[in-house]
């Protein structure tokens, strides 16, 4: 997919605009409506929030990790959710923040890199794709001055550099460049301590996992909003791989495993 491909268009007036949002904000505006809404304090403090997601370069590429838990103010709004995902072939979100608009955010940004792809027919490079990502943050902006913020992490392999890269955001859009290992959400901070701890450039695959896993174990042993492993439940983190040969989930068996292992260690 290295060269552009001669697409017929939908009609003269989508012309040939690689932005799926901007083909929205012009054909479709009302689907965007929800972004000038307001909401009030106290509803904000109780709409569903992710918590806690890591990512972090290891030997093959980059791995990202969430644990399962949403809240909703002093409660647990949903014990099964998942912030990971793969943004296209080369690479992956994951979402920390207000639930509704990350899980929308996610779903945007993957049409968004989908469109330019069919209209260029050619990958956005991985630069421009946390580009494009920080605009989307920064659209959401009003919103995440009412409460509703949203902070995700973004990783995925160069095909151009040959190896992975992770980036991060604030609630502005402002956009990082992380070179070793990076934590949002509400844990963030004792899963940064794990990462620090545990963490090397030349991790194997396995070695990931368990440092993912373990860096979220210590997370929710500390966060009372981030989730832990439930073996008894088959609640486990989500874990996502990038590398040259694409974006693949971590097998729920795999990270049972590094769950199960860590936990009988500290029992």
């Amino acid at each position: 997919m290295t060269e552009r491909a001669s697409l017929p268009l939908a009609g003269p007036s989508f012309g040939a605009d690689p932005s799926f949002v901007d083909l929205l904000r012009r054909e479709r505006p009302d689907t965007l409506e929800h972004l000038r809404q307001t909401i009030s304090a106290d509803a904000a403090a109780w709409v569903a929030h992710g918590t806690t997601v890591l990512g972090f370069s290891y030997a093959d590429g980059v791995i990202v990790a969430g644990d399962r838990r949403a809240t909703a103010g002093y409660a647990i709004a949903d014990d099964k959710m998942r912030k990971v995902f793969a943004a296209d072939g080369y690479s992956a979100i994951a979402i920390a923040g207000a639930a509704g608009m990350a899980v929308e955010m996610v779903k945007l940004f993957q049409l968004e890199l989908e469109h330019y792809e069919k209209l260029t027919g050619d990958r956005l490079s991985l630069e421009g794709k946390a580009n494009r990502l920080a605009q989307l943050i920064r659209q959401n902006f009003p919103l995440a001055m009412q409460g509703l913020v949203v902070v995700p992490l973004f990783g995925g392999f160069d095909e151009r550099r040959g190896q992975g890269r992770l980036f991060y955001y604030d609630a502005t859009g402002g956009k990082w460049e992380e070179e070793d290992y990076q934590a949002t959400g509400s844990g963030s901070q004792p899963a940064k301590n794990s990462l620090k701890k545990r963490w090397r450039p030349d991790l194997t695959r396995d070695e990931a996992v368990r440092v993912s896993v373990e860096a979220l174990l210590d997370a929710s042993e500390d966060d009372v909003a981030t989730g832990g492993p439930n073996i008894a439940r088959r609640i486990y983190p989500t874990v996502l791989t990038v590398t040259a040969s694409g974006a693949e989930d971590v097998p729920e068996d795999d990270v049972a495993s590094a769950s199960a292992e860590l936990l009988e260690e500290r029992s």
